[in-house]
């Protein structure tokens, strides 16, 4: 294998793998690996063309500060190269990217600033607006910026017509029929769109979309629609068409679920062992609807866009996409519904009495919660939270080594899960948490949370 002299050398060049186990109808379903790139996306590819086109052009010099919107992975690419390359790079991005993208941003020494993801572009917090004036006021200071602007940017598909079609064509020995891509920026289809056009023009591309993206209708309509819906997906769809994307090409259009796309993703992991992000799967669901419709065989090829690593609190955390109504939860048609980790099915995060305080407190770290189920055996005995135990170590931190029992609150509240909703409010007037038995067995707990996220989803459900 090659040595390589920098991480750079090693962004492009990602294997393809043949999809074995998924319906795929009457075609050979094939997926090229953009999460081995060192960055764990495709985004890589357009970091560095953006960047080192940039620098050609004398856009960019030594010391400046490369500023840019992300709703994806495109801040990963960044990242990467600026840290490689000696830039301080400062990145806009909406709040409903993961935790693991910030902390894997900041890690790499960028500089986050997080914006509101429910509004459109033309708000002054909408992530591109925000990183526009964010480039012009380090430019008013006197200091050289470059906003990288990747949705107006020409570099951007010129990045996958230089590196990602070649490719595709040379490793399926030219036999290829159609690809299905996702459209963040556009660079990815734009740029197969122009390659495709030139040495293959019989490749079809298949567009796969969220649900509330508007490319999907326009593709239909040849109209662009006034109004974006919201979605769950990082990284594709869009609200309104960039600049440089070029549809003409495009044939077909899927609109995929949040949920279909979820659950596509972490059926890839099961079925084929590939781990891929939110937006693998989007196109994995389109890619499949594309293949089951056709009635002679095709080699189709899409993309595993990023890996999956970067989505365990989200794609792969089964109470995250319960909260979100994303994976089917229980239908019992009362309180049970609501136990976020009931007791019967083991997902209940719970203390013994004997215990210290601190085994508590790693608990509620290790799984996020601020709150415990205090047992005794089979029997819950107290509640225990974060203010309880601060209470009882504030002044003496030796006490973490104390049982959980001299700090627990003893006085609970009890319900029985036959009750009505209603009677859950009155629980939480006093601040208190929903003990749901059946009897005497302890079920589970219900909070406030519990109570909203239940709502939620139930709203979502319409």
């Amino acid at each position: 294998m090659a040595i390589y002299n920098n991480v750079l050398e090693m962004i492009g060049n990602t294997p393809i793998i043949r999809v074995n186990h998924l319906d795929t109808g009457p075609c050979e379903l094939y997926l090229k690996l953009e999460s081995a790139n060192p960055g764990g996306s495709i985004k890589d590819r357009i970091a560095l063309h953006m960047i080192e086109a940039a620098e050609a052009r004398g856009d960019l010099t030594p010391g400046a500060t490369i500023v840019e919107g992300t709703a994806g992975n495109t801040g990963l690419g960044l990242a990467l190269v600026a840290q490689s390359k000696g830039y301080r790079l400062v990145l806009v991005i909406p709040d409903k990217m993961s935790r693991e993208k910030i902390s894997t941003l900041k890690a790499m020494g960028a500089e986050v600033i997080i914006t509101r993801s429910d509004v459109g572009k033309g708000h002054p917090e909408y992530y591109q607006d925000l990183a526009a004036k964010v480039a012009s006021d380090i430019k008013s200071r006197g200091e050289n910026a470059y906003f990288i602007n990747q949705f107006a940017n020409p570099d951007n598909p010129r990045a996958h017509e230089l590196s990602t079609g070649p490719e595709m064509w040379e490793q399926m020995e030219g036999q290829l029929d159609a690809v299905v891509i996702g459209v963040g920026s556009s660079g990815t289809i734009t740029g197969l769109s122009k390659y495709f056009a030139k040495v293959a023009p019989e490749v079809e591309l298949v567009l796969a979309d969220p649900e509330g993206s508007i490319l999907a209708e326009y593709i239909a309509t040849g109209e662009v629609p006034q109004h974006a819906g919201g979605w769950l997906v990082e990284g594709i769809g869009e609200d309104f068409l960039p600049s440089i994307s070029d549809f003409s090409r495009v044939t077909t259009a899927y609109s995929i679920s949040d949920k279909e796309s979820f659950e596509m993703a972490r059926n890839l992991l099961r079925k084929e062992g590939l781990m891929g992000g939110s937006s693998t799967g989007t196109l994995l669901a389109a890619a499949l609807r594309y293949c089951q419709a056709q009635t002679k065989p095709k080699r189709v090829l899409s993309l595993v866009c990023d890996t999956g690593n970067r989505y365990l609190s989200k794609v792969y955390n089964i109470f995250w996409l319960r909260e979100h109504g994303l994976v089917e939860s229980s239908n019992y048609g009362d309180l049970r519904d609501l136990i976020a980790r009931p007791m019967a099915s083991r997902d209940a995060v719970v203390v013994g009495a004997h215990e210290s305080l601190a085994n508590a407190y790693k608990r509620m770290m290790l799984y996020d919660i601020s709150q415990l189920p205090v047992m005794e055996g089979s029997q819950i005995v107290g509640l225990i939270d974060e203010s309880d135990i601060l209470l009882a170590v504030y002044q003496n931190e030796s006490r973490f080594a104390q049982p959980v029992a001299t700090a627990m609150v003893s006085d609970l509240e009890l319900i029985d899960y036959r009750a009505g909703m209603d009677e859950l409010l009155p629980i939480f007037n006093r601040d208190h948490v929903a003990i749901v038995m059946d009897n005497d067995q302890f079920l589970g707990l219900i909070t406030r949370i519990d109570l909203l996220n239940f709502l939620r989803a139930r709203a979502n459900r319409g």
